[in-house]
């Protein structure tokens, strides 16, 4: 599969790669420009592009940079994704620690909403609760003892379903969390959030979960 990933930091490096080792092809871009990205293609084999470059002709496009930086995007960022492609958010609101105050999000918006309303296009949320380390190293075959699960959110089934196959390739259960009004049960300060469930613990967390947002989580 063609993987586009905008965005090289600690999730975006991770899942550069996580999905080479599965076997896709993937191009990765940051804002820094390709050639500060020699090292990771040269020790992943992806292909490092131009930001611009990342999305024509993915079957998946991963938006992996901070929430601050999401409106920067340029225009058309998506132009040239295959027909149907899943885009994946991976990103969390930190307005205390990074991002500043968004005031939809304030407000109530579910961050990948509001990331869908800035891209034009629907979202998958996932990848967003798992520390970058873990996601590299405690991946296990399908069916081991405690393996790991994630949420995955989304409204287009037939994306999600990309997503989670994905989500199962690399190491990890994945879960379905709903529509991506539902998203918010897996946001920053709820209970799956930075933890290692497996299947059955995340679905718990997600019932359990608020939609107050916790004060450290609040601009």
């Amino acid at each position: 599969m063609k993987i586009g990933i905008i965005g090289a930091g600690n999730i975006g490096a991770t899942l550069t790669r996580r999905l080479t080792a599965a076997g896709h092809d993937v191009a990765v871009a940051n804002s820094r420009g390709p050639e500060t990205l020699a090292e990771l293609a040269a020790e992943t084999g992806a292909t490092a592009v131009a930001a611009a470059d990342a999305a024509p002709g993915a079957e998946v496009v991963i938006v992996t940079i901070p929430e601050k930086h999401i409106p920067d995007l340029p225009d058309g960022i998506l132009d040239g994704a295959a027909e149907g492609a899943a885009v994946v958010d991976t990103g969390n609101y930190y307005p205390q620690q990074r991002d500043g105050r968004i005031e939809s999000i304030e407000l109530g918006m579910p961050e990948s909403a509001w990331v869908a309303e800035q891209l034009g296009h629907p979202v998958i949320k996932a990848f967003n609760n798992i520390y970058s380390g873990h996601l590299l190293e405690l991946g296990k075959p399908a069916g081991s003892p405690d393996r790991i699960a994630l949420p995955v959110a989304g409204d287009d089934a037939a994306a999600k379903a990309t997503v989670m196959r994905f989500v199962d390739e690399i190491g990890f259960d994945p879960v379905d969390a709903g529509g991506l009004a539902d998203s918010w049960r897996q946001q920053p300060g709820t209970p799956v959030y930075a933890t290692d469930h497996d299947a059955d613990g995340v679905r718990r967390a997600l019932a359990e979960a608020s939609p107050e947002r916790p004060a450290e989580f609040r601009a």
